[in-house]
């Protein structure tokens, strides 16, 4: 299949569109005001207008070119002062009507004043709105009185036209009024589900990494007494350990301060990454804090994505924390089962029958649970994976995790 390609424009069309596009807002409505007042003076669009007096026509003059240039200049205000351009602008339009002076292209600058009004007024809305339709009153019964033939259908015709176009640059700034508030809450909402990220991630590091360095301090401050030939091993696990977490949060740390394509495209930092492959250094770290662990790995791994790949070594992680602090001594199992389309994890923590691992209410199967499952439970779910966590009937703990399996592209 070939890939749909953008349509081609040729480089001298290109520049000009996107200067234009570049140019400040005001600098447009300049523009668009001047072009207006030129074709405002070509004899072949004089009958293009609006016009409701239908009085006997004066011969032009020099007041009926100001007031031609009064209908169309003002319009380069039109955004930044849009009730003082539609009052000028219809101003001048009556005038223009109420004196008899030919219709000229000019008299569309009152479509787009009150456009510009409906769609950019802030403010005092309702007042510009009452404003405009007694001075089209006060106009219509002034042509009256000069003799216009014009009947209380057509005036009524041609307010309902104005107020037509008022109405859509109403709705064009409801629209936008509505998009910068999706915009704002949809801002709100990435920096909730970001700021939930940091604080799992921390949570994993800083949790694990302190839990095993207590751990390992605890039982060299025991080997001290004990057996003083064995307390540098523990120590050592310990520096090992606090050099682990130190490579972590530098990773973690780099990741937060990446923006765009530097996060993929920094070598040093995707090595750093926690993935499934460094499952073995987790239980090997646990081993060396007298932890006794038992890892089996089933199926062939196969290449997966760097969400699920930390994804899945933050199950292992948070389970190996859990059993340390709540079933001290007691084996614990990690199961990896790589499948073709998505990968399975199991770690279960043993218990003696007689003394079954008691673990705190947050940690219990169902919704609840505390911050590190609960983060867990997020972190899959958003790859569309399912984790179960609880106590098992005969003893101990066990953590249960499936994650799906997207296809990796180069």
């Amino acid at each position: 299949m070939k890939s749909r390609q953008a349509p081609w424009r040729p480089p001298l069309l290109r520049a000009p569109r996107d200067w234009w596009s570049e140019r400040d807002a005001s600098v447009k409505d300049g523009v668009l005001a001047l072009v207006l007042t030129l074709l405002a003076f070509v004899p072949t669009l004089a009958n293009i207008g609006g016009q409701i007096g239908d009085l006997p026509e004066r011969p032009a003059n020099a007041l009926s070119v100001g007031l031609t240039l009064a209908q169309t200049l003002p319009l380069a205000a039109r955004r930044r002062w849009p009730a003082a351009c539609l009052a000028v602008v219809a101003g001048a339009f009556a005038v223009h009507q109420a004196l008899g002076f030919a219709t000229t292209f000019a008299s569309v600058g009152l479509y787009l004043a009150l456009y510009s009004a409906g769609a950019n007024q802030v403010g005092l809305r309702r007042a510009v709105t009452v404003a405009a339709s007694a001075a089209y009153a006060v106009l219509a019964v002034v042509l009256h009185h000069l003799g216009s033939p014009q009947e209380i259908p057509e005036y009524l015709a041609f307010y309902l036209t104005l107020a037509a176009i008022w109405l859509v640059g109403s709705a064009v700034r409801v629209r936008r009024a509505e998009e910068v508030e999706r915009r704002r809450l949809a801002a709100e909402v990435a920096t909730a589900a970001e700021r939930a990220r940091i604080a799992r991630e921390l949570h994993d590091v800083v949790t694990h990494h302190v839990t095993a360095m207590v751990v390992q301090s605890d039982a060299a401050q025991f080997l001290l007494t004990s057996s003083p030939e064995r307390a540098g091993e523990g120590l050592t696990a310990v520096s090992d350990t606090g050099r682990r977490a130190l490579t972590e949060l530098r990773y973690l740390l780099g990741v937060l301060e990446a923006t765009g394509e530097s996060a993929v495209a920094d070598p040093a930092r995707a090595t750093r990454a926690p993935t499934l492959g460094r499952v073995v250094d987790l239980v090997e770290q646990a081993r060396r804090s007298g932890r006794p662990v038992e890892f089996s790995e089933q199926g062939e791994r196969r290449a997966r994505s760097v969400d699920e790949e930390l994804a899945a070594y933050r199950v292992v992680q948070e389970a190996l924390t859990n059993a340390m602090k709540h079933a001290s001594g007691q084996m614990t199992h990690v199961l990896v089962h790589h499948r073709e389309e998505h990968v399975e994890i199991k770690v279960t923590t043993d218990a003696p029958a007689a003394s079954p691992v008691t673990l705190p209410v947050t940690q219990r199967r169902g919704p609840a649970g505390g911050r590190g499952l609960a983060g867990l439970r997020a972190r899959v779910s958003m790859l569309d994976g399912e984790l179960d966590a609880g106590p098992r009937p005969e003893g101990g703990f066990e953590v249960r995790a499936t994650i799906p399996s997207k296809p990796v592209q180069e």
